[in-house]
């Protein structure tokens, strides 16, 4: 079967939402949430709280046409699920990913009207949209309730269509739209990139400067702290959070950012203390709850029963950090988020290393991504569980654009380091990036870890933290890791030799 012809055929399926007697078409969030009462439990803020069936993404169950080829049982599904849209009562939503020229698309979502939570949740995370739509996505939650129907994500990228079948967590909406905007990125030139971004403004010389900083990390591994933190600067220096989530490096150097309403942020263990702004818009009753603990009206982000991966949609306009605005002019620093515990709490990377960082993206399995291996080691080209094509050309194409747009790049562990875990917490990471921002950290090569590692980081003790002096035998420990790089480099077959030989 012509994968592409199938794609092009299926796009005129969807029904015209202004027109479909059985689609109610945008309708308002308060509206959206009179629907879902019967899911509702009111919190102590008055906001509501969900409960999902499925409370991570299927990640096992996804499959695109441009890298995987697709059944005939994937097709027959696709095409009873588009049947499904010709009579039951739908809600139809439309949003609009991204704001830059280059990188701002339409998308629709198609969702039951009796999960009008989801659309309610997904909503609130990007803007209005006006215009045909430029990727479209139905999500049937129920689909697998059928004894014949098995739960499948499937994409046809090419199409900008998703079809969600068999789940009813919201971030399958979510990434459903977020994994087509970094496609249309690549394909013009740029990268889509899983990363947050940030503006932080320092004095110099008694004037201001502007640093752009990037985070690319796996979900739940701080990337959202650290983008959404405001560094503890005081006036007129701050830090202001533009992208969250998911960005796309162009060719010139810009990071522009996809969402522009909200976040979806990971609220276990969610702190007043060491995360004010997060906490503070979460507990605004404008945010939305999915899979949080509440007894009697009261939230507990400790309490992990539901989940590990517990989720609020909180607003952009209620959180201190954010900037108006969600594109970053021009990208400074980048930085890799890594929970490796043999890596310091900072490396600087020349633009091979940062290259290779990049097709490693080492890190751990969290339970956004798989709930039953949360904490093992793994592995993620670009630390994006959602590229789509040959991931060496990522690989590649990462490369050129920070070495054209001289991009500063490091490797940050927000982990623990050796296996009696020196915990790097927010506020050593915190001064990272401001001490990173401030150009104040020293620099030596290290022959052991063959990286520059800081000989000093202000407000820091950054020897406490060298990763050899945790390790009874870490040369040999180091050695087996540097070759399991090497074999994880070498599997794709479009990435550079010059990248490939700069394991580190």
């Amino acid at each position: 079967m012509n994968q592409r012809v199938e794609t092009s055929r299926l796009q005129g399926k969807f029904p015209d939402p202004e027109t479909a007697p059985n689609v109610l078409y945008n309708p308002t969030f308060k509206q959206l949430r009179e629907f879902a009462d019967e899911d509702e439990t009111t919190t102590e803020y008055d906001s509501p709280q969900y409960v999902s069936e499925q409370k991570s993404r299927s990640a096992g169950r996804t499959k695109n046409c441009v890298d995987d080829q697709f059944s005939d049982a994937d097709w027959d599904a696709i095409e009873e699920s588009l049947t499904v849209l010709e009579d039951r009562e739908f809600i139809c939503l439309d949003r609009q990913v991204g704001r830059h020229a280059e990188t701002a698309f339409t998308c629709r979502l198609f969702v039951p009207r009796e999960y009008a939570r989801i659309a309610l949740a997904w909503g609130k995370l990007l803007e209005p949209a006006e215009g045909e739509p430029d990727f479209q996505t139905l999500q049937l939650p129920d689909w697998d309730e059928d004894a014949d129907h098995e739960r499948r994500i499937r994409i046809l990228p090419d199409g900008g269509l998703t079809f969600v079948l068999g789940s009813d967590y919201t971030g399958e909406a979510k990434k459903s739209f977020l994994r087509l905007y970094m496609y249309r990125a690549k394909e013009q030139g740029g990268l889509g990139i899983h990363a947050g971004s940030k503006r932080v403004t320092i004095e110099d010389d008694d004037s201001l400067q502007t640093v752009g900083q990037a985070f690319l990390g796996l979900s739940a591994t701080g990337k959202s702290t650290l983008t959404g933190h405001g560094c503890w600067l005081d006036d007129p220096e701050g830090a202001e959070m533009l992208q969250d989530d998911v960005c796309a490096l162009l060719p010139d150097g810009q990071v522009t950012g996809s969402e522009g309403g909200g976040l979806y942020i990971k609220t276990d263990g969610l702190d007043e203390n060491e995360q004010p702004a997060l906490y503070n818009a979460a507990t605004d009753e404008s945010a939305v709850f999915e899979n949080v603990w509440v007894d009697n009206e009261t939230v507990d982000f400790d309490n992990t029963s539901l989940t590990s991966n517990g989720r609020a949609v909180i607003q952009r306009d209620q959180l201190d950090s954010a900037a108006e605005d969600i594109d970053l002019e021009s990208v400074d620093q980048m930085f890799f988020i890594t929970r490796n515990p043999m890596m310091p709490p900072i490396a600087r990377l020349d633009n091979r290393q940062a290259a290779v960082a990049f097709m490693l993206g080492e890190s751990i399995q969290t339970s956004a991504g798989d709930p039953d291996a949360a904490g093992e080691s793994i592995r993620v080209v670009g630390t994006n569980p959602f590229i789509i094509g040959p991931e060496g050309e990522e690989g590649n194409r990462f490369h050129d654009l920070i070495e054209d747009n001289d991009v500063e790049c490091f490797v940050l562990n927000t982990g623990h380091i050796g296996p009696a875990k020196a915990d790097i917490g927010v506020r050593e990471s915190v001064t990272i990036l401001v001490t990173a921002a401030r150009g104040e950290i020293e620099w030596e090569h290290d022959e052991t870890m063959d990286l520059e590692l800081p000989s000093e980081i202000p407000g820091m003790d950054a020897d406490a933290f060298y990763p050899p002096k945790h390790y009874d035998d870490f040369e040999h420990k180091l050695h087996d890791l540097r070759e399991e790089r090497l074999d994880h480099l070498q599997q794709f077959e479009t990435l550079r030799d010059d990248i490939v030989n700069s394991v580190y």
